[in-house]
């Protein structure tokens, strides 16, 4: 049997860390060597860690690039190694680098450059155009980068056409709710189509707003799931591939025949580029069968914002975080993530209450403190709320109490918080969630004032279900039911509710999805069922609130669409999407 044992080395990079991702290329390739392992793929743009946006304007970090990629060739001995990095013959592109017993055997440039959602490539890159063979053992491999298998027509049909039987699919795949499920079917599809065994290995880890998952993928020539990594942790797939599989599959295909004859007769052939043998043709040590099960929702979304939290914390340097418990169910769940991402020695939460807080939001916050096992400060407001209305009460002078007075208590303790970051180094992590930040309920320079928006891209509604889901999973209440079951409130006036100011969550979130996520516009959305005077006012509230959304911290990007880089509108606009009389 004609086989070839890949390794797809799912690691964890850093934009901009050249020595620490180099080292740890240099580890996994180590480790998929011991493993018997004809070649290993790492992610895309690995050497320098993705995105690095306009760092790639600067030539310094590009030349690093290119001298960590040289560093790597003399540590291949024995195996091949797709690399990602980005290369500069004449102009900058994506690019793989695949290195063989200290040789640099070839280069592929990425062809499709996405330029759409969180992706600027376009920007940067020029597209490649040349779709090159590598031949590993007498084994026609073709290397692609990300967004060019999304692309059935793309290098993937041209490789197959030249007889790739393996396909290395190496990526940078930012992760959103229900995008595994969409992606398997991708990849099943485009190996079945292509009669080609199909390798997707993809980043891992948190950088800024974004979360990569990992969970990288091989098919089979069928489009049958041959084995999954890890999701959200580093991992390191070793694979035996059935390559006589892929040729008798061919032979009993005719379709597949014609589909590469038309490839070749349209002039679009790929060069090959012959490898010389690599590693030992001794027996290898059977592998064992991976057999690991995607996570379902909500857990996914849970473990995707734990390791984007954790990751954040980490890659910018910082040991401690420092939370507002106001005894709510967002200020909760932030807390909890927090713990599970670092520890309950590196959280820190801060009961800030005021003459508006029940006694049971104040025990509340005292317990989950309790349960999670983090220290609890308690700095009461009173004092400094009441100073502040004196220092305010002849500019105040004659007005109704408001927003105003209710809004100077969140940047209060905005204020406290942010005095206990500089004072100790701790990142404050703000806890205000997408569907407040959607409609402006929340306070600029108050409860928005700090480092990380931990649930940012996280609707109310699904707030609930992380706090249910976590709750089951420790066996006992880490949130107190009493904190899950009290109606949602800001507690910055007397008998206030969050009802009073926007519809139930349960129909606010729906409508937030359809108009920011979907881009319906409102009659689109009251087509759907919902009443047009709530559908108009949430619309309202989300137009006018860009300006605030603007000046608040990164958040986890967990959603198709997320606040900031992912969803791009102008703070200054007249553009009213409802009918213009």
């Amino acid at each position: 049997m004609r086989s070839l044992r890949v390794a797809l080395a799912q690691i964890n990079t850093t934009v901009g860390d050249f020595a620490g991702n180099t080292a740890k290329i240099r580890e996994y390739i180590d480790r998929a060597r011991s493993l018997g392992a004809d070649l290993v793929a790492f992610p895309e743009m690995a050497i320098t860690g993705y995105p690095p946006e306009d760092l790639l304007l600067k030539t310094h970090f590009i030349q690093e690039n290119l001298r960590r990629r040289d560093e790597l060739l003399r540590h291949t001995q024995g195996i091949v190694a797709v690399v990602g990095f980005v290369d500069a013959p004449n102009d900058l592109y994506n690019a793989a680098a695949i290195i063989a017993d200290g040789n640099l055997c070839g280069v592929y440039h990425k062809a499709y450059l996405p330029n759409y959602g969180v992706f600027d490539e376009d920007r940067y890159f020029r597209p490649g155009s040349i779709c090159p063979i590598f031949t590993v053992k007498g084994i026609g491999v073709g290397v692609n980068i990300c967004e060019d298998i999304w692309h059935a027509t793309g290098p993937i049909a041209r490789q197959a056409s030249a007889e790739a039987q393996i396909i290395i699919n190496i990526n940078a795949s930012p992760y959103h709710a229900g995008k595994g499920s969409f992606r398997e079917t991708m990849l099943a599809t485009r190996a079945s189509d292509n009669t080609v065994i199909v390798c997707y290995v993809n980043l891992v880890g948190g950088q800024d707003e974004l979360v990569f998952d990992g969970g990288s993928l091989i098919f089979n020539e069928k489009g049958q799931l041959l084995a999954r990594g890890k999701q959200f942790e580093e991992d390191l797939m070793v694979v035996d591939l059935d390559v006589e599989s892929v040729f008798r599959t061919r032979l009993r295909d005719p379709r597949g025949r014609q589909q590469r004859m038309a490839q070749q007769a349209s002039g679009q052939s790929c060069p090959t580029i012959p490898i010389p043998q690599v590693g030992t043709e001794a027996d290898k040590t059977p592998l064992a069968r991976r057999d690991l099960q995607p996570y379902d929702m909500p857990e996914e979304v849970y473990h995707a914002l734990v390791l984007g939290t954790r990751d954040y914390v980490n890659k910018n340097g910082f040991k401690k975080v420092v939370i507002g418990l106001s005894g709510g169910i967002d200020s909760s769940i932030v807390a909890v993530i927090a713990v599970d991402a670092l520890g309950p020695e590196n959280v820190l939460g801060v009961s800030m209450p005021s003459r508006y807080s029940s006694p049971g939001s104040k025990s509340d916050a005292q317990l989950l403190a309790h349960n999670l096992g983090m220290k609890l400060l308690t700095i009461p407001i009173e004092k400094t709320f009441t100073a502040s209305l004196d220092t305010l009460s002849e500019a105040f002078a004659g007005t109704p109490s408001g927003v105003a007075e209710e809004n100077l208590q969140a940047r209060l303790r905005g204020n406290l918080l942010m005095a206990l970051s500089n004072k100790f180094g701790w990142l404050v992590l703000t806890t205000g969630n997408k569907s407040e930040m959607a409609t402006g309920y929340a306070t600029l320079y108050g409860d928005m004032a700090g480092g990380l928006a931990v649930i940012k891209d996280v609707p109310k509604t699904l707030v609930y279900k992380l706090s249910h889901y976590r709750n089951a999973q420790a066996g006992r209440d880490l949130i107190p039911q009493s904190v899950i079951a009290k109606e949602p409130t800001a507690e910055l006036r007397p008998n206030q509710r969050d009802v009073d100011s926007l519809p139930p969550y349960e129909v606010l979130d729906p409508i937030l999805e359809a108009y920011i996520e979907e881009d319906k516009g409102p009659g689109e959305i009251v087509a759907l069922g919902f009443d047009p005077a709530m559908v108009h006012k949430v619309v309202t509230m989300v137009d006018r609130n860009e300006y605030k959304r603007r000046q608040s911290p990164p958040g986890i990007k967990i959603t198709p669409k997320a606040f900031g880089r992912d969803r791009r509108l102008p703070i200054t606009s007249r553009y009213q999407p409802f009918p213009q009389g």
